[in-house]
């Protein structure tokens, strides 16, 4: 590389935003982001965790703040820019973090695919993709104003391969993918070549939003589901948050200054097996 390496990783000059900050892997890449140098802004809807986190992060000796905000409200997430401009001067990076699925959202033997309520599953599409382009649209304007900025998208699996019983979930998290490609071009093509807008897709990670399929509630045992997943999944396990963060380093870096469009499966190879 004609880059010094430690220069590629080297954040300090940088202030990321991450939507659902707080949240079980997002706040995972708060820390790391933080630790290589960045001004981090953590946006949760839960200002109490954003605001922890940010704590924790400055306890450590690098630079964070916790701001509430809804991203499904385009005025909170104009307010929040306005408050990370006025901190931190600009924006580079944004990681579209918030999302997740809906228990009331997914099938069972008590609520079969045609009963699913329509709030439920309104929810679970406007989290995962209104909310992630309302998200864009708020601070990809400032990346377009400057001419440069990365945004990283969070999809799923699912994108690829949908599950049984998330009908939702699955569809959302396609359209995510489908999404992260056309802003990918709409941005370098409108704005500037170097805004870049790619996505990560974990494979299964135990988080609150999951853990009421993979274990059994009362005896934390693996679900048949559960088990399932792990038989398909050739690393034989589930992924843990320190599992993206190098994916995560890689694509808001300028080591990936020719990628763009792309969604990258973080899956210990669920997506290589066929299941023979």
């Amino acid at each position: 590389m004609n880059k010094n390496i430690h220069d590629v990783y080297d954040f300090s000059q940088m202030t990321a935003v991450v939507t659902g900050g707080a949240g079980v892997l997002c706040a995972q890449m708060c820390r790391t982001l933080a630790a290589v140098g960045a001004r981090v802004a953590i946006l949760d809807v839960n200002l109490d965790a954003a605001e922890k986190l940010a704590a924790e992060i400055r306890e450590s000796g690098d630079n964070a703040i916790g701001l509430a905000c809804n991203v499904l409200d385009k005025t909170s997430l104009e307010e929040a820019a306005l408050k990370v401009v006025a901190a931190f001067g600009k924006v580079d990076i944004l990681i579209n973090g918030a999302g997740g699925n809906k228990a009331q959202a997914t099938t069972s033997a008590d609520m079969s695919f045609f009963d699913l309520p329509a709030d439920a599953i309104r929810w679970v599409f406007e989290l995962n993709i209104l909310g992630t382009i309302l998200s864009s649209q708020v601070f990809g304007k400032l990346m377009a104003q400057q001419g440069h900025g990365v945004i990283m998208n969070i999809s799923s699996m699912n994108s690829f391969r949908p599950l049984t019983r998330i009908p939702a979930y699955s569809a959302a998290k396609a359209g995510l993918s489908n999404f992260t490609q056309w802003l990918a071009v709409h941005l370098a093509q409108e704005y500037s070549p170097l805004i870049r807008v790619n996505a990560i897709a974990p494979g299964f990670f135990q988080t609150e939003q999951n853990r009421f399929l993979l274990t059994d509630q009362q005896t934390g045992e693996l679900t048949s589901r559960g088990q399932t997943i792990l038989s398909h999944t050739p690393m034989n396990r589930f992924g843990t948050p320190d599992d993206l963060l190098g994916t995560m380093l890689w694509l808001v870096s300028s080591a990936s200054e020719f990628v763009t469009g792309i969604v990258v499966p973080v899956d210990g190879g669920f997506s290589a097996f066929s299941g023979v």
